[in-house]
């Protein structure tokens, strides 16, 4: 499952595929609501593109968000590339 595992709770539909008995591959849904922990953003150039890490409440799990995000927001992720999609 790889880091797509950071992403299971308790609950959550998922499609896994068995072969004589076995799971051999487990589908994930494409995105994810998930509340975060991060620290406030520092002040300064603000041009493009800025990003800050942020964890998943729970797991741990890393991922960039904007600066615009706060410790406690809650956050869409794309499964497959990891990526911060918008604040919800």
């Amino acid at each position: 499952m790889g880091d797509a595992i950071q992403y299971l709770e308790d609950g959550m539909l998922v499609e896994v595929t068995f072969y004589d008995g076995k799971a051999i591959s487990v589908e994930m849904p494409t995105t994810v609501v998930r509340e975060i922990e991060t620290e406030p953003a520092v002040k300064g150039d603000t041009s493009g593109k800025v990003l800050k890490p942020a964890r998943l409440k729970g797991t741990g799990f890393e991922i960039a968000v904007p600066l615009f995000v706060e410790n406690g927001d809650k956050v869409e992720i794309d499964t497959r590339t990891h990526e911060y999609r918008k604040r919800v």
